[in-house]
């Protein structure tokens, strides 16, 4: 018998942690979720009922056999809500909570062993045993056979093009989530990125405040595309698509196809895109390095923004604020980020070329995830990198990972009982960070852990404390 870690307070974790309380394996699971609210993460943790889900509800759950229970929660607090609706985060927030609240219950009734750490996890560290001791910020040492990382977004780098001195001002945020801790009221606000981060980043500071001119920029100053208001009709030949997807040659035969379906079809072209979905980890595993460079380069600006759309109501919302003169968005690269209060932000058009310069008394971050793992900040895989536990991906996608998130090592080998799920796994799978595809993969890895056990011999470790 030996015990399970799963590292990460969000929603991946969530879901991982609850599937293992359902299968019950004969050890004890260890969640290790940092001083974070658990279940919400970054993600389901903003309090602003602007900021909605951009799945709709009928497609949002926690558990892979339990897709309708999200409904059900909303229904109950919400009175009606039909599967078609764009909910507010927060709520799946209170859902995943409510969730995990219930089975935690369940699984202390029933005398299942388990235990919830309200601290981060600092190293993570081979035995010869095959099995690993992870340090806890506090002292504590957990012993596990096997380690599920449930990580998230890595913590945010600036920009090369941000200066030092513009970096410690308190006028560039790198993270858009803490803009409820800026005191002063700005005149300009410049946002830089336009996908959904930055859209929810937008609506925020145009609420909190009101009188301040928004400014976004990113290089193809590219919105996400619109969900339409009800589902659309499957594209009646997705199949044969995707099956001359699977037996294409790379990058250009990939997108040539994609955009003669398009061109043909009489419905709308959002649905070829969600019917590619199934498949979209299997196109991604078949490209080669350089292949998947060439989308990155080339593809991935409308590919993001076509396939992760944003919610009506906001695409309205962001819509009227440009109506109205308050949002400027500009296709231009940021070249320079300088000053104190106010910085100054030097772009060059994308069409024109031309270099101009924005003042600005607040510059916000709002890029996205990064997983460039190679130069993260974060103390955790840092180690496993320099261990030779794990491998950065060679297009700083994540980890090297195989298909079913087991890790691979230094040595090119599978690293036996440490696995990754949500955004730690781009490089292997590229879709992997929608609720979706993190309660299958969630699913997967828990039953797998649940059916294979490492025998671990007892190592001192300390008291980790029960439940806590």
């Amino acid at each position: 018998m030996t015990d399970i870690a799963i590292i990460g307070g969000g929603a991946a974790g969530a879901a991982v942690f609850g599937e293992l309380l359902r299968c019950n394996p004969p050890c004890t699971i260890h969640w290790i979720v940092n001083q974070c609210s658990p279940g919400r993460g970054v993600a389901y943790s903003t309090l602003d009922e602007r900021h909605l889900l951009n799945v709709r509800a009928a497609g949002m759950g926690l558990f892979l056999d339990h897709s309708d229970d999200f409904l059900r929660h909303a229904s109950e607090e919400l009175g009606h809500v039909r599967g078609s609706d764009f909910l507010p985060r927060r709520l799946f927030g209170d859902f995943v909570q409510a969730q995990i609240a219930a089975l935690v219950q369940s699984a202390s009734q029933q005398g299942q062993s388990f235990k919830v750490h309200k601290a981060a996890a600092v190293s993570i560290k081979a035995t010869p045993q095959s099995g690993y001791l992870i340090a806890l910020a506090d002292g504590r040492i957990i012993e596990a056979g096997n380690v599920v990382l449930a990580l998230g977004a890595l913590p945010p780098r600036a920009l090369r093009s941000v200066s030092n001195e513009a970096l410690a001002s308190d006028a560039y945020k790198l993270d858009p989530w803490t803009l409820d801790q800026q005191q002063k009221s700005p005149r300009r606000v410049v946002v830089i990125g336009t996908g959904l981060t930055a859209v929810d980043t937008l609506l925020s500071a145009s609420t909190r405040w009101p009188s301040a001119d928004l400014v976004a920029v990113s290089r193809h100053g590219l919105l996400p595309f619109v969900h339409p208001e009800q589902p659309m009709a499957p594209y009646p030949f997705q199949d044969d698509l995707n099956k001359g997807l699977l037996d294409s040659g790379g990058i250009p035969a990939m997108t040539r196809l994609v955009r003669e379906a398009i061109a043909l079809h009489t419905g709308d072209w959002r649905g070829i895109v969600d019917g590619m979905r199934p498949i979209n980890a299997r196109l991604w595993q078949k490209l080669t390095t350089r292949q998947r460079w060439q989308f990155l380069r080339h593809v991935r600006w409308v590919w993001e923004a076509s396939r992760h759309r944003v919610a009506p109501a906001s695409a309205q919302a962001i819509e009227q604020l440009r109506d109205e003169g308050r949002l400027q968005i500009h296709a231009a690269r940021v070249l320079r980020v300088e000053g104190t209060s106010p910085l100054q932000v030097t772009i060059r058009g994308r069409v024109s070329q031309l270099v101009s310069t924005l003042e600005s008394d607040l510059v916000i971050q709002a890029t996205g995830l990064d997983t460039a793992l190679a130069y993260t900040r974060h103390e955790l895989l840092a180690g496993l990198l320099h261990d030779g536990l794990a491998v950065a991906d060679p297009l700083q996608l994540g980890v090297v990972a195989q298909a079913d998130g087991q890790l691979i090592n230094g040595t090119g080998q599978p690293q036996r009982g440490l696995f990754a799920i949500g955004s730690l796994l781009r490089g292997s799978l590229w879709e992997c960070t929608a609720m979706p595809e993190i309660r299958k993969d969630a699913h997967h890895v828990a039953t797998c852990l649940s059916q294979n056990f490492v025998s671990v011999p007892t190592v001192s470790s300390g008291d980790s404390g029960a439940n806590g």
